[in-house]
């Protein structure tokens, strides 16, 4: 970059020695469909996700489906719908907390400080670029130096929690097997928790964090083969990460709003099995 254009502050396109092109990109095709796709499809879920945790009902089905949005439900709400607490209720019940409030937080922004998401967002809502060889419209770029994007740093921090979490998630799969009253009873409500939990399992290994986990800082694989093989694995699903990142957004509504359904009465749950 050259002393005027430092003193300038432009940066980019606008740095002095560029051809002076008119036009924002020089590009034909429809370049803004992907960040606009991506925008609809973060939004969806968003709308969606923040109308369910604090609608506060229809969280619980057949005594024994309980939606990952409101896991673990620790609220003194939970106490209307019997057997969804599974880890005690000590939450305050209000209509502006969620009944999940103990973990929605940390499942948010283990998703926000996500490599992948962060990526998407960056693109689609801040257009920070937009695509290749379409200038984005802020003058200077610092990158994530400065708060609050110094703050994606802690995301290893949040994969930490997010494991907890997934572990809760299966639990919650694994516990829904047994009703109250008919003991041990397959449904399809089981088969969508399951195929759920599996998927999220499927995101959180494949983080970024998680290969760091498992191999990063060694100098030698040799000295450490189960570390190796467990970094290959991850390395593997690692490839997927992005798809894992959407598959679960729609496995989530999915997830959530077959309980609702079959909660409110709207649909009733296919036993296959008691």
């Amino acid at each position: 970059m050259t002393a005027t254009a430092r003193s300038t502050g432009s940066r980019g396109v606008d740095s002095p020695g560029r051809a002076a092109i008119r036009a924002r990109t020089l590009r034909s095709d429809r370049w803004w469909l992907p960040p606009a796709a991506t925008t609809a499809g973060l939004l969806v879920f968003i709308v969606y996700a923040t109308v369910r945790a604090f609608q506060q009902q229809y969280f619980f089905a057949d005594e024994r489906y309980l939606t990952p949005f409101y896991s673990p439900c620790v609220s003194l709400g939970c106490a209307a719908e019997p057997g969804a607490a599974h880890f005690g209720m000590f939450l305050p019940d209000h209509p502006l907390l969620p009944y999940a409030a103990l973990t929605l937080p940390f499942l948010l922004l283990f998703r926000l400080t996500c490599y992948y998401y962060r990526k998407a967002y960056y693109r689609s809502f801040a257009l920070s670029p937009a695509a290749c060889a379409v200038p984005e419209p802020h003058a200077t770029y610092t990158g994530e130096t400065r708060f609050p994007l110094i703050m994606q740093n802690v995301h290893r921090y949040f994969f930490y929690v997010a494991v907890l979490i997934s572990l809760i998630n299966t639990y919650d799969a694994v516990v829904a097997f047994r009703h109250p009253t008919d003991g041990f009873v397959v449904g399809v409500g089981n088969l969508v928790l399951l195929v759920n939990v599996a998927l999220l399992w499927c995101y959180t290994a494949s983080c970024h964090s998680c290969r760091h986990v498992m191999g990063g800082r060694l100098t030698h694989f040799s000295k450490h083969p189960v570390r190796y093989r467990l970094w290959t694995w991850v390395s593997a699903l690692n490839t997927r990460h992005a798809t894992f990142a959407w598959i679960t957004l729609a496995t989530l509504i999915l997830t959530d709003l077959y309980v609702a359904l079959v909660a409110s009465g709207t649909i009733t749950d296919l036993r296959l099995i008691g």
